[in-house]
């Protein structure tokens, strides 16, 4: 990494610029980066999904969340680079603390959105410091083994799975473009081209994406940008006669053209990089700022969706429950390792129906590296299972008709008291969130500390949010919901999926977390005077009631808990056979404070 931050400040020296910004994106803000433009983990060696490094002349700086905090120490050289707070320590102010007035720093206008770049930007001109966008971005300069961009096809999402047509989607979406007094929507995020036209692809790992760029006209025709390769005569017959097919190259001439016939094109600042806007408006484009219309409108499943997604979390417990039969028998042994177990989940996995690939790599954390929230196991950092320790495995599944995400901490053996409180603190917290009632127009952020309070009472926490948005064969995080401190401006809304995950976390120890995934559903209470909506939880999977405190349990808890147990072994139980149904009907055994 030394030799690569040698090679980067000497170009910098070249250009005349005092800095460089390298985020973990690519042109289309894509959360798992394709490797052709994972540039953040070629030049630090960071693979988290989230972080930004600095880089100046003399010194460099690397950000991530909460969730990284641990991993970012195992897999950067400290000496190079300082460990930053994403969201909280702005990279701005590094720049201002180290760098001088009048100096330039260099970033690359596909990767950074407006609305950070018009931020910086001001504050940075109180030093006279100024941000300048350079022509080809810099890591690829001097990455001479760079990968190319995916020639893999595009596929057809058929109907019985997305249940709505690609025109009535467009036909809906360019309605809301011309209320808003727009001739056009730009749109660069692969997901919501992905939803528009009803095609997926294997561009992106665990997304199934289309590397592509797309324009929507009021009239609901459209252009989409796509590498020609990519297109079989199936996924052309599709999209129909409506949908005009370029290069992906052609999409800036495309913008400014727009510009040149007086269009007024509408586009998200938030999920659209500086570079968009600079093209539109250096032929005069008028461009009107608003937030994706295609966010909120695939958030909100369909029947056919919701019913996909429940089918798939039925076949894809049947793959959980085995495997955690089987961690049961061989993870106490001291035979296995954190990489055996994901590739046998992931053998289970592919014996599903439909199954087409991991929806993210899968976590999986023995005991201290439990404790590091969004961990990615290596052969390096791999750790044997062992009796008396605590497991914890996050994964899920890309389905044709869904998509999974479920988390279990297993108890391998004896554990401590304080495991077990602070187990039931983290259960106690996705029950109150699970059997949550809320009025229409409440938003995630009024439901988050329903979570966490049952830690807070004892002076505990944990640095993620509580539930992301989960999309239909689509990204395993999805907005615009979610479950948050942060999640204050969206309201919930009918038929979104999210994610129920609250944890705990002990550095250098274990770590807890119990995730399903729920469905924003109407309420039926009789008795409610305002429209009210709740929880359909639909993981079907045992919660490990061995590390399950049933004494600091309400009787409602207990309820909810064997509730949910009797769910999973009325509807689970039958798909299996042998040890594994004898497992499941032993995991699934009521509890009680007798």
């Amino acid at each position: 990494m030394d030799k690569r931050l040698r090679a980067l400040r000497q170009i910098l020296r070249e250009q005349k610029l005092a800095g460089f910004l390298i985020p973990h994106t690519d042109e289309h803000q894509s959360e798992y980066t394709p490797s052709y433009a994972d540039r953040l983990a070629w030049l630090t060696g960071f693979k988290g999904s989230a972080g930004l490094a600095v880089v100046s002349l003399d010194r460099a700086a690397i950000y991530v969340d909460g969730r990284y905090t641990l991993q970012v120490r195992d897999q950067v050289d400290l000496k190079k680079f300082n460990v930053l707070k994403l969201h909280k320590d702005p990279a701005e102010d590094w720049f201002m603390e180290n760098l001088k007035s009048g100096d330039v720093i260099g970033y690359d206008p596909w990767l950074h959105n407006k609305v950070w770049l018009s931020k910086a930007e001001k504050k940075m001109a109180a030093k006279n410091i100024t941000l300048k966008a350079v022509k080809n971005n810099l890591i690829d300069e001097i990455w001479s083994d760079r990968p190319s961009p995916s020639k893999a096809p595009a596929r057809v999402q058929n109907d019985q799975y997305s249940g709505e047509k690609s025109p009535a989607k467009r036909k809906r979406i360019a309605a809301q473009i011309k209320a808003e007094g727009a001739d056009v929507l730009v749109i660069t995020s692969l997901d919501s081209i992905a939803w528009l036209f009803n095609i997926r692809g294997s561009d992106v790992d665990c997304t199934p994406l289309v590397l592509s760029f797309a324009i929507l006209h009021s009239s609901s025709k459209a252009e989409l940008y796509i590498d020609p390769d990519k297109m079989s005569d199936e996924v052309i017959n599709h999209l129909g006669k409506q949908v005009t097919i370029y290069p992906k190259e052609d999409f800036v001439g495309a913008l400014k053209n727009l510009g040149k016939s007086g269009q007024k094109a509408m586009v998200d600042p938030k999920r659209t990089h500086s570079a968009v806007f600079e093209a539109l408006r250096s032929e005069n484009a008028v461009v009107i700022e608003k937030e994706d219309p295609i966010l909120l409108d695939k958030a909100c499943k369909n029947d056919v969706e919701l019913a996909g997604t429940r089918a798939a979390h039925i076949r894809d417990a049947v793959a959980v429950c085995r495997f955690l039969c089987w961690i049961d028998k061989h993870g106490p042994s001291g035979k296995i390792d954190e990489i055996d177990a994901v590739e046998k989940l992931y053998d289970f996995r592919k014996d599903v129906p439909l199954f087409q690939g991991n929806s993210f790599d899968t976590i999986s954390g023995a005991g201290s590296n439990g404790a590091i929230v969004h961990y990615s196991v290596t052969k390096e950092t791999s750790k044997k299972l062992k009796k008396d320790m605590l497991y914890l495995v996050d994964s899920g599944g890309q389905y044709l008709d869904g998509t999974t995400d479920i988390t279990r901490t297993i108890a391998l053996g004896e554990t401590t008291e304080k495991q077990r409180n602070n187990f039931t603190r983290v259960l106690k917290g996705h029950i109150a969130l699970a059997q949550a009632r809320f009025p229409e127009g409440r938003t995630g952020a009024h439901l988050d500390t329903l979570a966490r309070k049952p830690l807070w009472d004892v002076g505990l926490d944990f640095d993620h949010g509580t539930g992301h948005g989960v999309g239909s064969y689509l990204g395993v995080h999805e907005g615009p919901q979610s479950i948050s401190p942060l999640s204050h401006n969206v309201p919930l809304k009918p038929g979104m999926i999210l994610s129920n995950e609250p944890g705990y976390y002990k550095a250098g120890e274990y770590g807890i977390r119990i995730e399903n995934l729920v469905i924003v559903s109407i309420s039926e209470f009789e008795e409610e005077e305002r429209p009210m909506l709740t929880f359909e939880t639909i993981t079907l999977a045992p919660i490990d009631k061995r590390l399950v405190n049933a004494h600091m349990m309400s009787a409602a808890e207990i309820t909810w808990f064997n509730i949910y147990h009797a769910k999973v072994r009325e509807i689970i139980a039958p798909l299996l056979s042998g040890k594994e149904k004898a497992w499941l009907l032993e995991a699934t055994e009521s509890i009680t404070t007798l």
